[in-house]
């Protein structure tokens, strides 16, 4: 059974990604590899916080926090190409596991408290911390009035 220093463990682990030649013309594969860590819970609550309502900040925050090799400031974080910072995010959801497959995204869209939340979301303008904070009586209370049963 793993102990919890085994878990915490993998945190600190660097993963080595080469990066496609398409975007590094002419250099060697040695030569288009960086080290990226896993990002932490700690990480994306600070994340989340420095970068409220604002996607691209959290995409450019979180790119910054996983850079290990080479280490980049946020401003050139921010001019990257657009297609390897693509690319380098999709590598850091992976390796700290928080990316999904179509075929969940898809799953957990047919749960109704996410179809809810989404639907609060949408109408209301709520963000998913507020959503949060509702009782499920409180989040079908609200339902039920967009949809005007209340």
């Amino acid at each position: 059974m793993l102990s919890a220093e085994d878990l915490l463990a993998g945190g600190a682990l660097l993963h080595a990604v080469t990066l496609p030649e398409r975007l590094l013309p002419g250099r060697a594969e040695a030569d288009r590899v960086v080290q990226l860590r896993a990002l932490t819970v700690r990480d994306l609550k600070l994340i989340s916080r420095a970068s409220r309502d604002n996607e691209e900040l959290a995409a450019a925050l979180m790119l910054r926090q996983a850079m290990v090799e080479p280490s980049l400031t946020l401003e050139q974080v921010n001019a990257l190409p657009a297609g390897l910072m693509q690319i380098l995010l999709r590598e850091v959801n992976r390796i700290s596991g928080i990316s999904a497959t179509e075929e969940e995204v898809l799953e957990a869209l047919q749960d109704p408290l996410a179809r809810a939340s989404i639907l609060l979301s949408r109408e209301l303008g709520w963000t998913p911390e507020e959503i949060g904070r509702l009782t499920m009586g409180e989040v079908m209370l609200h339902v039920a009035a967009l949809r005007g049963g209340a």
